[in-house]
């Protein structure tokens, strides 16, 4: 099977993006991070489809649209006075040129793969000095990661005094402690249990306790209970969904 190059899939995404959200414009859903309406959003999802996933204009999923009101409404991201200092691991493409235009951003971009960083480099042996970032972000990396525990440390080390981090992961509330299985080999059996077939473990409610251990004061954010009904299903966003904030005291 013919693969597209992801540099090419990159900007095609630029081409496909307008005529995506002509075509679905509409006063039914909005996308909080650029304000424009739909009719609907895409379906998204690896296997199984979530209706009503991706925004047509941003490309966002739920996840990233709860961080984005999270970060506007709760912190100072958008209005510090101080520019600060901000490292994002595996960059996601709604956020990317939003944040490289904030002029109180001093914004870098890293990841050991994608063509859209800044710096090439493994989440475990980060080329960044102690204390280096007022923020970090690190969204649906850490399941991918072997060494979570050596990522953790990575990226509480590289983490400024005062400063706070958003972790967000694919997490199965109902289970207590998280599950990893190296046996497990076929690709259709690790998707089917581990969400994709390259994710190396299923995170359970556990997982905050692991950030605090590695040093982490962890807030448990479900700020969708902070959002009207009608406002949730205005953005689209997944009920319930946990936003870890971690800070370094």
């Amino acid at each position: 099977m013919n693969v597209i190059p992801r540099p090419i899939l990159i900007r095609l995404s630029y081409i496909i993006r307008p005529i995506l959200a002509f075509f679905l414009k509409g006063n039914t859903y909005t996308d909080p991070i650029d304000g424009k309406s739909f009719r609907k959003f895409l379906p998204y999802g690896y296997g199984k489809q979530r209706e009503n996933a991706l925004s047509p204009s941003t490309l966002s999923l739920e996840r990233h649209r709860l961080m984005w009101l999270f970060l506007k409404d709760e912190t100072n991201f958008f209005s510090s006075t101080k520019k600060l200092k901000v490292l994002h691991i595996a960059p996601e493409q709604c956020f990317l040129d939003i944040f490289r235009k904030q002029k109180n951003l001093d914004y870098t971009t890293s990841d050991l793969e994608s063509p859209i960083a800044d710096v090439k480099a493994d989440i475990c042996n980060l080329p960044f000095k102690d204390n280096s970032f007022d923020v970090i972000f690190c969204n649906h990396v850490l399941e991918h990661i072997t060494d979570d525990t050596k990522a953790m440390q990575e990226l509480f080390r590289t983490l400024k005094k005062g400063g706070f981090g958003i972790f967000q992961i694919p997490q199965d509330l109902s289970r207590e402690t998280t599950f990893e299985d190296d046996s497990i080999i076929d690709r259709k059996q690790r998707a089917e249990i581990f969400g994709q077939y390259d994710h190396v473990r299923v995170y359970g409610r556990d997982y905050f306790n692991k950030l605090r251990s590695i040093g982490f004061k962890v807030n448990e954010v479900d700020y969708t209970k902070k959002i009207a009904p009608k406002e949730l299903e205005r953005f689209c966003l997944m009920k319930n969904e946990i936003l870890p904030v971690c800070y370094k005291e």
